[in-house]
């Protein structure tokens, strides 16, 4: 496959494209050639450079729904994704290297190539009727946000939802999207029987980096309000401050944690930015196009943090670094936390008793 950019769209390597992160959509780490397109305005019909990229979305048999986690990094056992790629198109998504499986980029295509998976909720009461299940820690939006945009209208992750709470299993979901609060309905009471909490992602407080950073979630302020929507609704809250990126939202860090604090969110943690594979190379990209006066030092300071590399998947460091910076992040996460009143852990005890087995699904019909 040729990987050029979506929709016939061509660009040159530090040209934005509005309401999308990536510059670009090269080559997978699996694919030996190497493409690059230039845009010279002939095409596009418009002065201001390329139109704007439409998302298409890719329906996927699926199989399985639920993938088993082993690393001690992360605390769930289980993981649920609803799509593959976002739309969101957060520049830094440590998920963008898994297009790659798919023959795609980790660019352009993770952004405006979304794969859904319309039988999750077949699959997963599949799943929790079969004789010997039993419910361990699971999280929904682990790899991409199960309220990405398309949720809106397919509805994926409510179904789940739905799926869970007709079995009463434990759940956590990960998201940067407002729209869960359109599924407080079903959280709210699930919540009240300690059968789930939510964590939602700050990355920033300030809307001017958001659109450059991450185009298309939703602003941080709406995500502070999203919090205290879910907390006055009696769902714990765990804020995350992440991805934290050297010189160019660090400095936020105690912002975002009073934020969240004064919003009701009762845990918080950060994660350090993470560049594997195809993301470093994007990521700099980026860094020149936005920030080329600070370019080399965040790239720098970064290095610095993950044993001169652009990054280390080493349990124990992958999600805080390693080396000075690293330390110092991690000392101010520590003293702000404290002095907010900060729970020591977000690991939330879900109650895995109420869990209903096939036998006692059986019994209700």
């Amino acid at each position: 496959m040729t990987h050029e950019t979506p929709d016939s769209v061509t660009l040159s390597r530090h040209t934005a494209l509005k309401g999308r992160g990536a510059l670009s959509n090269p080559s997978n780490r699996f694919d030996p050639r190497t493409i690059e397109t230039i845009h010279d305005g002939w095409d596009s019909g418009e002065e201001d450079g390329p139109a704007p990229l439409k998302t298409t979305v890719i329906t996927e048999t699926s199989k399985t729904i639920i993938t088993s986690n082993k690393s001690p990094d992360i605390p769930f056992d289980f993981s649920i994704n609803p799509y593959r790629g976002c739309e969101h198109g957060c520049i830094y998504c440590y998920a963008r290297p898994t297009h790659a499986y798919w023959d795609l980029s980790p660019g352009l295509d993770f952004e405006t190539r979304i794969m859904t998976k319309p039988d999750a909720a077949i699959l997963l009461r599949e799943k929790l009727t079969r004789p010997g299940y039993k419910p361990k820690t699971l999280c929904i939006g682990a790899n991409t946000d199960p309220y990405q945009p398309l949720e809106s209208e397919l509805k994926i992750t409510r179904s789940i939802i739905e799926v869970l709470s007709e079995f009463r299993h434990p759940f956590s979901i990960i998201t940067k999207g407002a729209l869960v609060q359109r599924d407080l309905d079903l959280l709210a009471p699930l919540a009240e029987k300690n059968l789930c909490s939510v964590a939602i992602s700050v990355t920033t407080l300030d809307n001017s980096l958001k659109r450059i950073l991450e185009p298309r979630t939703p602003a941080g302020g709406v995500r502070i309000q999203t919090i205290k929507t879910l907390s006055e609704a009696g769902i714990p809250v765990t804020l995350l401050a992440a991805p934290m990126i050297p010189y160019i939202n660090d400095q936020e860090l105690e912002s975002i944690l009073a934020a969240g604090k004064e919003a009701g969110a009762s845990a918080a943690r950060y994660i350090l930015i993470r560049l594997p594979l195809e993301v470093s190379p994007m990521f700099q990209d980026w860094l020149q196009a936005h920030f080329p006066d600070r370019a080399k030092k965040v790239m720098s300071i970064i290095r610095q943090s993950r044993g001169g590399s652009d990054y280390r998947s080493v349990f124990g460091e992958r999600m805080r670094g390693t080396g000075h910076f690293a330390d110092l992040l991690n000392a101010r996460w520590q003293v702000s936390s404290r002095k907010l009143g900060y729970t020591n852990d977000d690991r939330y005890e879900l109650d895995y008793s109420q869990f209903k087995t096939s036998n006692e699904q059986l019994a209700l019909f």
